[in-house]
């Protein structure tokens, strides 16, 4: 039966291989004519490999990801102390947040009984009844050095002190303080792998000031309350760091929480957080298995599909990259590469470090970056799954329909690019504009990046009109009223009168209306001829 279809799907093409052209006239296979046959042979293969990387990528994420990281942002975030109603979201000063440590921070961190006091279970620390914490939370500050910026001569004799912003020319690494503990000496980053954070302020580098929390919570609190007395935090403090990891057994899934409260040198603080939620451990229940086999499927593929992308790049050098379909054949081979790699080091890199745990669970266990990393493992992945859908119009586009839609974009992409360079003429001058009228008092133009985007939103309205008018009665109405009439009623107008006579001429051509073949139609004839079988 799978023969005979096979038989008639051939019988429906063309007895003649063409090679199919684009509008241009140029091969879109510049390295071999592509028959009908050969064309629906590899459409179904490459189905077969879209469907295997759609079951790994969905067999990778899940919804318990989600709660388990809404469980845990709202503990740390939003429990409030009862003291003074202090959360890790309302931390404004230095003050707070000592008061967010002592209180918040080492509460959810330590439970020790169930809700009708009696105890938990002993000798680990839980949070949440369900989840264990791994290892002991470690807290980390990055300073600047004193003098690290220029005094006016006017107020040289006011200010003993200057402490820049933060930057790795003026980070502090010298000991301060009583220097009585480790925690008062700088500390080199030993972690591999672990890129600096990019925080809201700045950029910050993975050494500095460190101590950990211990397993009893009263000790803890002792330990947090003599740094307080001590001014470990003082005017050279620019970022601290609370680092952890907590992991639930029911679900299989480890969370990396860092808690990062910034201090400018305007005076304040900024907090801000990280949750990554992973799964680490990815061998466990017989659908990991499963997945594990698909993955195994997944690099047939791809080794398959890299050998035949060398022997092409190694035959059209340069000429391989001119083709749009290369290009995405390239990606997504060069990121499943990535992601087997990443595989391979995540998985002997989670045994070394959780062995490294059970020897010694009262040491703080850096499991942040491996979480950080899985992370963007999961961006690549979720790009290559991206780029696989997208080399779908490679097949389909053997009609009517998709040969117009390639015309139409390709004949008005001479008119989109001059459109496009007096579009953002004008739409980096208003930026422009906006950031230098209301940067000082609207927090969506404070930086100059922050204003393009602030525009575009504009453009899709989504804006606070009320914002920038209370920022300047005059001005605010004129930028607005301005920006909206010359962006959104007259220019992007232009764009769509672009798009739509292109289409017009493109429908009227009746070079287009004849195409080699239609993959619609052959399939529509072996659907017909399967049903009359039954």
């Amino acid at each position: 039966m799978a023969k005979r279809l096979l038989e008639l799907l051939v019988s429906h093409l063309p007895k003649r291989e063409r090679g199919r052209r684009d509008i241009g006239g140029a091969n879109f296979f510049p390295k071999k004519d592509m028959s009908p046959k050969s064309t629906v042979q590899e459409f179904l293969l490459y189905l077969v490999f879209l469907l295997d990387l759609s079951i790994l990528t969905f067999g990778m994420v899940n919804s318990n990801m989600y709660y388990f990281t809404k469980v845990m942002s709202d503990l740390f975030l939003e429990t409030k102390s009862f003291a003074n109603g202090i959360n890790y979201r309302s931390i404004r000063s230095i003050e707070n947040f000592w008061e967010f440590t002592e209180g918040p921070l080492l509460d959810s961190l330590y439970w020790k009984e169930w809700y009708n006091g009696q105890p938990l279970y002993q000798g680990e620390s839980y949070i949440y009844y369900e989840n264990i914490l791994l290892g002991r939370p470690q807290i980390r500050q990055i300073r600047v050095r004193n003098n690290s910026c220029i005094i006016h001569e006017y107020f040289r004799k006011m200010f003993k002190d200057c402490y820049d912003a933060y930057s790795f020319a003026t980070e502090d690494q010298s000991p301060f303080g009583p220097r009585t503990g480790a925690e008062w000496e700088y500390r080199l980053p030993n972690n591999e792998f672990e890129l600096w954070h990019w925080g809201r302020l700045g950029t910050y580098d993975n050494g500095g000031y460190i101590f950990e929390l211990v397993r009893d919570k009263v000790a803890s609190l002792r330990k947090i309350k003599r740094l307080k007395s001590k001014l470990w935090l003082d005017s050279g403090s620019r970022a601290v760091f609370i680092d952890f990891t907590v992991y639930n057994a029911n679900v299989n899934l480890f969370t990396a929480i860092r808690l990062l409260v910034e201090f400018p040198a305007t005076g304040g603080a900024i907090p801000s957080s990280e949750f990554f939620t992973v799964k680490l451990l990815r061998y466990v229940s017989n659908f990991d298995y499963f997945l594990a086999a698909c993955e195994v499927i997944f690099c047939f593929f791809i080794i398959n599909y890299l050998v035949q992308e060398a022997i092409e790049l190694y035959t059209y050098k340069k000429s391989y990259f001119k083709n749009f379909w290369n290009c995405l054949d390239f990606l997504i081979v060069l990121f499943s590469l990535l992601a087997i790699s990443y595989n391979i080091y995540r998985t002997i890199k989670v045994g070394l470090l959780l062995e490294q745990l059970l020897e010694n669970s009262d040491a703080y266990q850096n499991l942040y970056f491996l979480a950080y990393w899985q992370n963007r493992y999961n961006v690549i992945i979720a790009f290559t799954v991206f780029i696989a859908w997208i080399k779908i119009f490679k097949y389909i586009s053997f009609n009517m329909t998709m040969t117009q839609l390639s015309t139409t974009l390709s004949r008005c992409a001479k008119g989109i690019v001059g459109f496009a360079i007096m579009f953002f003429i004008v739409f980096f001058g208003y930026a422009q504009l906006g950031y230098l009228i209301f940067g000082t008092q609207v927090e969506p133009y404070h930086t100059f990046g922050n204003c393009i985007f602030t525009q575009f939103r504009i453009i899709l309205g989504d804006f606070d009109f009320h914002e920038i008018e209370q920022a300047n009665q005059i001005l605010g109405p004129i930028y607005f009223v301005t920006f909206v009439f010359s962006l959104f009623f007259v220019l992007l107008n232009v764009f769509l009168a672009i798009i739509n006579d292109t289409y017009s001429e493109v429908k009227d051509d009746k070079t287009l209306k004849v195409v080699d073949f239609d993959i619609y139609d052959v399939f529509r004839k072996v659907g017909n001829y399967s049903c009359s079988q039954l």
